[in-house]
């Protein structure tokens, strides 16, 4: 089985990319989605242990938990500590999933795959990129961003062009949605003839 990492910074396109390759009946794993998850499950209660406050009406309010960490490592820390290995283990989950249903590829959809050196748990990277301004006007277009805000969530990603050195495949998303859909596509032709199998699938 082939497990594609698919990653890129803020705005630059990864949700619409891992959405056209559902779409093409991929199946995909959304680190964000699992997120968002446990923070609805059991496991709030070891968030709001962490950060007294940030549960309401039983689930984490994700305003809050950012206003907590964003800015301030420690606390950032914190809360990966609790997080990361909950992914870690829904992602294991997924794939053995997929191999069971002898899938010959899926899509992990990691934000930030690098950051947390989620590399090595994958077989090929896919990178989305898009130009400086077109990100910016994205991201600032999204309700509650601001210029602040969004200068920190970039100053605690891999930059841009260290992503694109380290892809497999680089997605260009400044264009109109077809000219996405159709390099993802191209690439998924390519990726039919890969040998699978390199990834960690316990990692």
């Amino acid at each position: 089985m082939i497990v594609v990492g698919l990653t890129g910074s803020i705005a630059m396109g990864k949700s619409t990319a891992a959405a056209i390759f559902a779409a093409d009946g991929v199946p995909v794993f959304d680190a964000d989605t699992a997120v968002h998850a446990l923070y609805r499950g059991d496991e709030a209660q070891a968030i709001e242990a962490a950060f007294p406050g940030v549960l309401v009406g039983g689930a984490i309010d994700r305003e809050r938990l950012s206003q907590r960490v964003l800015g301030d490592g420690a606390a950032l820390a914190r809360l990966e500590n609790i997080v990361h290995p909950l992914v870690a283990k829904a992602r294991r989950e997924f794939l053995q999933g997929a191999v069971a249903q002898s899938r010959r590829l899926v899509v992990v959809d990691i934000p930030l795959l690098f950051e947390s050196g989620g590399e090595k748990s994958v077989d090929v990277i896919v990178v989305v990129s898009a130009s400086e301004i077109v990100q910016k006007t994205r991201a600032l277009a999204r309700e509650g961003m601001t210029l602040e805000r969004f200068g920190r969530i970039i100053a605690r990603q891999t930059p841009d062009s260290e992503k694109r050195r380290r892809a497999h495949a680089v997605i260009d998303t400044n264009g109109a949605i077809e000219a996405t859909r159709a390099q993802l596509q191209g690439f998924l032709r390519c990726a039919a003839g890969m040998a699978g199998g390199r990834a960690d699938l316990d990692a």
